[in-house]
């Protein structure tokens, strides 16, 4: 597989949504064989529901708050705060007040193109 679509740079009016769960969208923003970065919009009140999967993921909270939890620990985030995931742990967010992640999964999400 070679690194995604045709250029080095990406315009983000350019990428299709994708729903996923009531409330919640995600954008793929770019991605290669190693690395795959993708912006989730959550509705007040949206759940990413618990999940795990063998890839690492470190998010960045753009905006909004959100209830994060990781291996049974909850903590609360909002803009500016980051999280780590590593492979294979149970992890799930809340939207307390509308905002985006800027999820980085390594190696990249195979399962979301």
């Amino acid at each position: 597989m070679t690194d995604h679509l045709d250029s080095f740079f990406q315009h983000d009016a350019e990428l299709a949504w994708e729903p996923t769960e009531p409330g919640v969208k995600r954008k793929i923003m770019a991605y290669g064989e190693d690395l795959m970065v993708v912006r989730v919009v959550f509705e007040a009140g949206a759940v990413g529901k618990a999940h795990q999967h063998p890839h690492r993921q470190a998010s960045y909270v753009e905006s909004g708050s959100f209830d994060v939890t990781i291996d049974g620990r909850t903590e609360r985030l909002t803009a500016g705060d980051t999280f780590f995931v590593p492979a294979d742990l149970i992890h799930g967010v809340v939207a307390i007040k509308a905002g985006q992640l800027i999820d980085s999964f390594t190696p990249m999400r195979k399962e979301f193109l």
